[in-house]
């Protein structure tokens, strides 16, 4: 009996020990509970941000961040519901869609090229393409790649008789929303007709596809394609971009040079709201089709942790983040233009 008492006695204190370790343990979690937060929107710059949010975390580990791509216009949709603590769209809001949300703000938080990606095997030279000639592309005028207007502007190419096949955006996009506030700034007959949208409807026109990601699969995946992407998804798939006839005459091709020097001899000023458009930049190294992507936030928090947390993360991306933008296929912001971005920032709480 003595030494049943004695066990008793033994299993009681380890008990109490192991009851007392919870707790502790317990403490400690709560006092290191993790901070959450949920963003969603363009595809356009997934990649970067996707990288800026694996960096942040390894070296905040209180914070983790979830980032759905859904896509410029359901990012904005979101963030309008406030269903998510920061939004991404490749198209900033509109006066309108400003007032529904006290105190919304737009962030710029890096920029990139929308490249005209195609599937012509055993080519064998760099495409041209003029204005006239992609936006009739686009406007169906022009369906076969040995059209002699096309042909004309590549007379060392033998381009086959083969029918070009459009690889487009079936969701709310950002970068459909580039191309065609680009279409409609050079081009009457696009302006008048589907002008500038995130939805563009093909009718029949073209395959579609959700995000950029797609609509490079297209592309690489469809002899014959023409496609619409951001330049970071092309590069990695290596597919053939056409050199674009930009608004000073000259034939560009996208890299990051021109890249470079599109957004630095562009952006000269900025509104105070940082909603700024370039449907057809100056100069004549400047690719034609570029546009800042902006991040989504509200001006205050109720969880005053989250919002710390997430003026943290943006702030990081706006300086050391920048670093990662050339690899990934992205234009680093200009310094006067970070420094508008984080002067934003101080007005979240």
């Amino acid at each position: 009996m003595a030494g049943v008492a004695r066990r008793a006695v033994r299993w009681a204190g380890l008990g109490l020990l192991l009851g007392v370790l919870g707790t502790s343990a317990a403490a400690q979690t709560a006092g290191s509970k993790t901070i959450v937060l949920h963003g969603a929107g363009a595809t356009f710059p997934a990649p970067l941000y996707k990288k800026w949010i694996g960096v942040f975390m390894s070296q905040n580990p209180d914070v983790s961040i979830d980032y759905q791509e859904v896509g410029s216009g359901e990012g904005v949709r979101r963030f309008l519901a406030q269903s998510i603590d920061f939004g991404a769209s490749d198209g900033a809001l509109t006066d309108e869609q400003m007032t529904k949300v006290a105190g919304a703000r737009l962030v710029p938080a890096t920029a990139g090229m929308v490249v005209l990606a195609y599937n012509l095997p055993g080519l064998g030279g760099d495409l041209k393409l003029s204005r006239e000639v992609y936006v009739d592309i686009f406007l169906r005028r022009i369906q076969k790649w040995n059209d002699p207007r096309i042909q004309a502007l590549n007379p060392g190419l033998k381009l086959p008789n083969l029918s070009i096949v459009i690889a487009a955006r079936k969701d709310s996009s950002g970068t459909t929303f580039a191309l065609t506030n680009h279409l409609s700034a050079i081009n009457s007959a696009w302006r008048d007709g589907p002008g500038a949208a995130f939805v563009v409807d093909w009718s029949g026109r073209a395959m579609l596809a959700r995000g950029n990601e797609g609509v490079a699969g297209l592309v690489k995946n469809s002899e014959g394609a023409l496609g619409y992407v951001e330049y970071g998804f092309a590069d990695r798939l290596r597919l053939p971009m056409a050199r674009l006839q930009n608004r000073a005459g000259e034939y560009v091709a996208p890299n990051s040079r021109s890249g470079q020097t599109t957004l630095a001899s562009n952006v000269r000023s900025m509104p105070e709201n940082l909603r700024l458009y370039l449907p057809d930049p100056e100069g004549a190294e400047s690719y034609p089709i570029l546009s800042l992507t902006w991040l989504l936030l509200y001006e205050r928090y109720p969880d005053q942790q989250k919002g710390a947390a997430l003026k943290r993360f943006v702030t990081w991306g706006l300086t050391g983040g920048q670093s990662f933008s050339a690899d990934l296929g992205y234009i680093a912001l200009p310094p006067e233009v970070a420094a508008l971005s984080r002067a934003a920032l101080e007005r979240i709480q």
